[in-house]
Parts: structure tokens; sequence; C-alpha cells
């Protein structure tokens, strides 16, 4: 499939002698695709049942005439004011009882039936006036679930919705007395209806009953999303995709990506790298202008997995961000160095976020493709140079991953819920390990926890998965990869109670945690031979060979068969060392790249890629800062 570019365009926010000119100026650009509408329902229905869908019907006339592929919106995400007057119970409730109100976006419950309903409505009217317009390529359901943490809702329909999704489950009150342990505490109940949300409570609520709820908050999150993509299918035969963010984990991607044909992404790695990436202030300021080296690769990754192979970046930084702590200029090249890279980990289309940057509310700092004035920004020329290159080059072959790397947004829930020491997140223990691997120059596949390992996989890594049911482990135990599993792996049932026969638990393994501590950041543990332990350590019984050792002789990784086992939280250099020692005995070549270098392979080429602001040196030659070099692969 040949790769293409585009942007995000917003018509009803310029004037109408305009548009021709900006699709005009779209295709000399060499775009292709242009979204639109996600954000116009005050727009097309500007009063309750009154509808003006002329100018919407012109603006998809223009873009298409110029031989532009729509990528429709649905409106969702940004209901007019009038829908808080006909559902004043609509909006989402923070953990501390507070409404989060109307003026922003995203102000909503997922929970609440009335605006399902209302949401069911204008899609089917959009899908019956558009669904056969041959300018609409595809579709996007809402925009950004969960961004602006929206995903989970403490209000009354959400405590509704909430009662009911545990009884569908449970089936009595007997049974999730049960399995909630809820003898600890007294905290029995006697009927559903008395089953609250897990905030405001005096002290941390039961674990199982936060589980729960994160699981029915997700839930809510795959039936709205499903909800719509069901009726656009009446209609349309285009593809259909959401538009996920980095770093939001509080539902499950994979399941939402279920019914999609398409999983894409908003990448924005400055803002990340200021905003969420979770790294130290030496590290921030050495990648200000360029992002972090791991973190849009590993989003790629990701998106690649809950895609099934189809995967987009629907929003692409073009420039300064607005929402930041704080917003730099991206070092030049570096527009034109993440667009290759989304390429070379499998992306179909990259669109730059946003056509023009608006001079007006609360997006005005947010730099676009041209000025407020019409006039070409830094970016457009690297989104030029991007367009020039993909007609001049071979399309990219995809290829599997020698490395697969599990993730399970169920324990990101689980490590939230239960983090035991302060600071200790599931999503940076599976970055850094993703991290260690690309410093090994590997690429990576991701996984998730239900899947069947990838044919092509020799190494599979399983870091922090706190529940591992018995399919999973049999999975990895046939593999015939190299396996790495731990800390926290298997340390909880479903209901998040301590399994026994102790964790982890594995076949044909002999290895038992028998204690655990957290670990002061200020306070790591040194290994024999370098690297240390930090954050925390399991003191692990077993007849394994040992591996890695603290420096008095106590067992942290430790080896039998293919599996290794890792009791602890290993920081750089420790995972350098294991990803090293799994890479030999799997028999998979590692290339250790320079500092702000990376790999990534595909079939037939190898994408050398440098995040550094000086030059570096890597085997296929001399990288400049925001160098992208392509090396064809040897048959």
């Amino acid at each position: 499939m040949k790769r293409t570019l585009g942007t995000c365009y917003y018509p009803e926010h310029w004037p109408r002698d305009v548009w021709e000119e900006d699709a005009r100026r779209m295709v000399e650009a060499g775009l292709t695709w242009v979204r639109i509408g996600e954000f116009a329902w005050s727009r097309i229905e500007p009063e309750p049942e009154r509808f003006d869908w002329g100018w919407l019907d012109d603006a998809i006339s223009v873009l298409g005439e110029a031989g532009l592929k729509v990528v429709l919106g649905t409106p969702t995400a940004t209901p007019p004011r009038w829908m808080i007057d006909r559902h004043p119970d609509m909006l989402a409730v923070d953990r501390d009882g507070r409404p989060r109100k109307f003026g922003s976006r995203r102000h909503y419950c997922f929970s609440h039936e009335g605006y399902r309903a209302e949401c069911a409505r204008i899609v089917k009217l959009l899908a019956e006036r558009y669904g056969a317009n041959p300018a609409i390529a595809a579709w996007q359901t809402d925009n950004e679930y969960g961004c602006h943490d929206t995903t989970i809702s403490y209000s009354d329909a959400a405590r509704r919705g909430f009662r009911g999704w545990l009884e569908a489950r449970y089936g009595t009150v007997a049974a999730l007395n049960e399995a909630w342990g809820n003898v600890f505490w007294s905290m029995d109940y006697q009927r559903f209806d008395q089953i609250d949300l897990p905030n405001l409570t005096v002290t941390e609520a039961n674990p199982a009953h936060s589980m729960d709820f994160r699981r029915f908050a997700s839930d809510q999150v795959v039936s709205f999303n499903r909800l719509q993509t069901e009726i656009i299918r009446r209609h349309s035969d285009a593809p259909v995709a959401h538009n996920y963010m980095g770093r939001v984990t509080d539902f499950d991607h994979f399941k939402v990506g279920d019914d999609l044909e398409i999983a894409s992404w908003d990448s924005y790695p400055l803002g990340f790298l200021e905003d969420r990436g979770g790294a130290d202030s030496a590290h921030q300021r050495a990648y200000m202008r360029q992002g972090d080296p791991d973190f849009q690769a590993f989003h790629h990754d990701l998106y690649r997995a809950v895609g099934r192979g189809r995967w987009w970046v629907m929003e692409q930084q073009p420039g300064p961000v607005n929402w930041a702590p704080y917003n730099p200029n991206p070092l030049p090249g570096m527009v034109r160095l993440w667009t290759w890279e989304a390429f070379a980990h499998g992306a179909e289309a990259v669109c730059y976020f946003r056509w023009r940057q608006a001079p007006f509310a609360q997006e005005q700092m947010h730099a676009g493709l041209l000025r407020p004035d019409s006039a070409d920004a830094p970016a457009i020329e690297e989104a030029r140079a991007v367009a020039k290159e993909l007609s001049e080059a071979e399309d990219i072959a995809p290829a599997g991953a020698p490395v697969a790397l599990i993730f399970d947004y169920e324990a990101e829930w689980a490590w939230e819920i239960q983090p035991h020491g302060a600071g200790l997140s599931y999503f940076d223990l599976v970055l850094a390990h993703y991290r260690a691997l690309r410093r090994a120059g590997l690429s990576v596949d991701i996984v998730p926890p239900a899947a069947e390992i990838p044919a092509s996989a020799r190494m599979v890594l399983a870091p922090g998965l706190m529940h591992m049911d018995a399919a999973l482990k049999e999975r990895l135990a046939r593999s015939g990869a190299r396996v790495l599993i731990g800390p926290r792996s298997g340390a909880r049932t479903l209901n998040m109670a301590t399994p026994v026969p102790l964790p982890p638990d594995l076949p044909e393994m002999d290895v038992l945690v028998s204690r655990v501590e957290s670990l002061r950041p200020d306070m790591p543990m040194p290994l024999a031979g370098g690297g240390c332990v930090t954050g925390y350590r399991e003191e692990i019984e077993t007849a394994a060979v040992s591996l890695l050792e603290l420096e008095d002789g106590t067992p942290v990784a430790v080896r039998q068969g293919r599996t290794i086992y890792m009791g602890g939280w290993g920081d750089a250099k420790a995972l350098d060392r294991l990803v090293s020692l799994m890479a030999a005995e799997a028999g998979v070549p590692v290339t250790p790249m320079p500092e702000g270098v990376r790999l990534r392979e595909t079939a037939t080429e190898r994408f050398w890629f440098n995040y550094g602001a000086n030059s570096a040196e890597c085997p296929a030659g001399e990288l400049p800062p925001a160098g992208v070099l392509r090396e064809i692969k040897a048959t």
C-alpha cells in the first residue's frame, strides 16, 4: 500500500472564499487526506433539530473536486451548549465529585444513556447523508477518547451503569462479595443497589472494587464506539478509524480496535516529552527540540497492534504546540524525521495537525502548516520534501520483528490501583524494556495478552503482567522463543487477590516470590557486574540458574530452560545486560546504538534515525541532526 500524507482542516473556521485556494495548496504540497468535521456539531445543528448541512456539503465538494480524500469525523467529542440544557446530568464527574463543565471539549459521560441516544442520532444523519459520497474515503469516530482524563466518570449515570454491569458479571451479591473479599473490613453488600463508586472513601477502596470499576469504564468506551461504527457501516463502505492519544491507558484500546478497520494516534513528540514522557530534566533538555527517541516509536508499534496491521498518524505535530509546560520549536528536519519514522513502523498515512494555525480560542498558540495569515509555516516545506521522497521511493514492505513485547491495559490499571511504591507504573516499566530493545538496535512487535505469539519472534518480553492466566503462560511456554517475565508478573488474580500457589507460578520453572519491597528512588540496589535494581524488588526462592545478582550474591534474574524471571525493576544498564543475554541465546544480532540513534527494519530496508542535536555515525554512514538514512538490505 502506498504511503500518503494528509492534514486536519476546519472549513467552518475560515471564510468561504479561501476554501478552493486551501484545497489547491494542499494538493500542491503533496497531501492526499483531509480530516474534517470532528468538532463541528454546533455548526451542523445550531439548535435542536435545526440543521445547516449546506456549508459541510460545500466543503466536502470543494475538497473532493480538488482530488483530496476526506476523513469525516463524527462530532460527538464536542456536544453543543444546547445539549447541556437538554441533558444537564450528561456531564462527567471527577473523583472529587465535581462536574466537568461546558466550555472546552469532551464534556460528556460515556455512561449517559440520553447523550448516547443523541450521538446515535447525529451519527445516523451524517452516515445517511454522506455514506455514499465518493469524496468520503474514511471515517473517524469522536476524537481522542480519554484525553483530558475523561474516560472515568463518577456521575449518577456511571453509578447506575456500574451496578447493572456488576449484576450481569456476578449474578448474585453473594458471588460478588466472595470475589471481592468483602469479609475484610465488613464490606459485605446485601443488594447491588447498595454498591457505590470507588471514590470519596475514607481510605483506599477495595482493590477488587476499583479494578471492576476500571473494567466497566473501559467497556463503556468500547460500547460507545461500537454504537457509532455499527451505524456508519449500515450506510458506508469506507473504513472507520479512531485517533487515540499517547499514554492514555484508562481504557482497553485493543477492544476498541476490534470494531475499527484502522487505528490511528496523535503524535506530539515535543509536547509528550514535557507532559507525559516521564523523562528527567537532563533528558528533556537533551531532546527538547527533537522529542524522546523511543516514545513515538513505542506508540507506532502499539497502534500497529491495535489496528491489526492497519494504522495511521492522524495528527502529527508540525511545530510548537500550546498545551505542554514548555513548547519549543522542533529542530529543523524533525517533522520529516517523525514522518518517515511512522512510515518505517508501518503507517499508511501521516496527517499534520493542523492546516492553518487558528487565530482564536484555546489552540491559537498551536502551529500549523500555515501561519494564521496563510503564509507558509516551516513545517510545510518538510511535508513537501517527504511527499517528493515518497513519490520517488519504493513502497515500504513490512516484516515481522524478532522481538515481541506484551502490553496489557488491565496490568496498567492493576499497577495504578496497587503501585506499592510512589511513582511505580506499569507503562513506565514496559517502556523501559522497550527502550533497552531499541538501544540494542532491535525492531519490536507489540502484542496484546490474548494474542498468539508472532511466528517471527525469537524473544518475548512480558514484564509486569500483574495477572497472567493459564492460557497466556501456556502460549509463552510453547512459543519456542526466549521469554522474559517479571517483575510482579502473576502477582494477582482477576479479582486482585494474591494467588496460591504464590507467583509467578510458571510451568516448568522453579521460582517463587516469597516477599516484595519497594525502594526509595535515591536508594537503588547495585548488581554485581553493573546496573541496579530500582524502585521495586522481589525476594525469590529458586533452583534456577542465576543470571543477575545483587552484590551480596542474592539472585535477581534467573533462567530455567528458555525462560528468564526478573525479580526486580532493572535500571537501564541492568536491562541492557538482560537484553544482550537473551539476544545472544536466541541468536538475534544486536547493534548497540549511539546516543539518540535508532534503527527500524522492514522486509527490504533499514531505517536509521538521529534524534540527537549533533551528527552521529551509524553503520549506514553519517547521520546529521534530525537525519534519516534508508539502507537497502542485501538480498
